[in-house]
């Protein structure tokens, strides 16, 4: 047992790189700008950042790049205090106006387009062990409590309960099941194109997340 009141919680963040219809994903820019925007304005005591890694827009193919950077995100030991780890996962929707904080992943690959490793699954399960194609597996992350102080700084955002079926909702079911294994925790969030939303408030976004986050666990 940690000391009482005493929390760190570390936030690894992800992004993807490009992919076929985004020439250029925001998510790789925000997670490439991260660290350095967050040592200029800071985070709440307790809360800092972890990995900040932009993963190729694969799903199989990439697996073992993902289990490597979530196996590197594990604290050497634990024991000493009341440590959170959280893998904050972001992605882009090329068709969205808004922000999007994404409950669930489901146990189903069917990728309307090749991924980056040319990779194009139809109607298969992720897990095939977790049994059919609806079975979900939803954040630990307390997502009304994150879309209130979201709300509260002024960002556009809502709560989705579809992350799509490609390689959004395929990285974030291995992260859910992952987390889920270790006692960490995992979120998926998606995030407009940049001509939607400007890089400057994707930044100031990103920064309320983290903080989101590290004031509700």
């Amino acid at each position: 047992m940690g000391s009482e009141g005493t929390k760190s919680i570390t936030i690894n963040v992800t992004g993807f790189k490009k992919f076929q219809g985004v020439a250029e994903n925001p998510t790789e820019y925000i997670v490439n700008n991260l660290r350095n925007y967050v040592e200029k304005r800071g985070l709440p005591a307790g809360v800092k950042l972890g990995s900040c890694l932009v993963l190729e827009t694969a799903g199989d193919g990439a697996l073992p790049v993902l289990y490597k950077v979530m196996e590197s995100g594990i604290p050497v030991d634990n024991n000493s205090y009341d440590e959170q780890v959280i893998w904050l996962h972001l992605g882009v929707n090329s068709g969205a106006l808004k922000f999007a904080i994404e409950r669930q992943a489901v146990n189903e690959a069917t990728f309307r387009c090749p991924d980056e490793l040319g990779w194009q699954p139809q109607q298969l399960a992720i897990i095939p062990g977790d049994g059919g194609l609806n079975q979900a597996r939803k954040t630990s992350c307390s997502v009304e409590a994150i879309l209130q102080h979201l709300k509260n700084k002024g960002h556009d955002v809502m709560v989705s309960d579809d992350a799509g079926r490609f390689v959004c909702n395929y990285v974030y079911y291995h992260s859910l099941r992952f987390a889920e294994q270790k006692g960490h925790r995992s979120l998926f969030v998606h995030v407009p194109l940049f001509f939607k939303v400007d890089e400057g408030k994707q930044m100031q976004f990103t920064l309320a997340l983290l903080e989101a986050i590290g004031s509700t666990i």
